[in-house]
Formats: structure tokens, C-alpha cells, sequence
């Protein structure tokens, strides 16, 4: 019973906002629109104040994580970097007659083989 009174309390309170918003609108547009959007600007702004100084500290945007992940990043982009062309205007006309590469297989660098005996069996049901 205690709840339902309460809900009844908001819901009344919620339908009289919404009552004097609607008459502040009609009766005095110019005056409600300056204040909507100076509550805009002013929430804003709040909130750029306390993202600059307070969640951008806290994301931790020097941390050893972070390092280690740009250097990761860098060591990336370096390996497998694609050389640029130019464009220019006079090679894009002429017919192109480079001889064609057979493209070699190349074992990427971090998978290796591991040898292994496949002959010898291990007897698990000793363990």
C-alpha cells in the first residue's frame, strides 16, 4: 500500500510538469526556448569540464598498457607496410609491361614448426 501511494505521488508530480511545460510553451515561447537552451549550453559545458579533467585521467592514457599496446601498433604497421604510389597524370596512360613475379611462398615469422614424434605412442592408461 506504502508503494502505490508513492508511484501515484510521482505520476502526479510528473503530470504537472508536464502541464506547466505545456503552458510555458504556448504562453511564453520565446522566454522558454531561451532557457532550454541555456540549460543545453550550460550541461554541456559541465560535461566537457568534467570529461577533459576527470574521465580522460582516469581512462589512463599513459599507462604501460597503453605503451605497450602504440608500440605494438607501431611494430605492426611497420611490418607490414604497403609502399605508396604515385599517381601522376603520364604513368596512368601508358600500358604497363613489368615481366610477372611467380609470388613466393613465405612462411610467416611467428608460426613454427614444432617437430614432434608421431611414431612413438604414449600408454595413458599407465598414469
Amino acid at each position: 500500500m506504502q508503494s502505490s501511494k508513492g508511484t501515484i505521488v510521482v505520476y502526479a508530480i510528473i503530470g504537472l510538469a508536464i502541464i506547466g511545460v505545456v503552458t510555458q510553451l504556448f504562453s511564453n515561447t520565446a522566454s522558454f526556448l531561451t532557457s532550454i537552451f541555456t540549460m543545453l549550453g550550460f550541461s554541456i559545458v559541465v560535461f566537457a569540464l568534467l570529461y577533459f579533467f576527470i574521465f580522460k585521467k582516469r581512462s589512463g592514457g599513459t599507462s604501460d598498457e597503453s605503451k605497450k599496446y602504440k608500440q605494438a601498433v607501431k611494430q605492426s604497421k611497420a611490418k607490414y607496410k604497403q609502399p605508396q604510389q604515385n599517381k601522376s597524370p603520364s604513368t596512368s596512360k601508358s600500358p604497363k609491361s613489368f615481366p610477372f613475379k611467380k609470388k613466393q611462398n613465405k612462411r610467416p615469422s611467428h608460426l613454427r614448426v614444432i617437430d614432434g614424434n608421431k611414431s612413438k605412442r604414449k600408454n595413458r592408461a599407465s598414469f
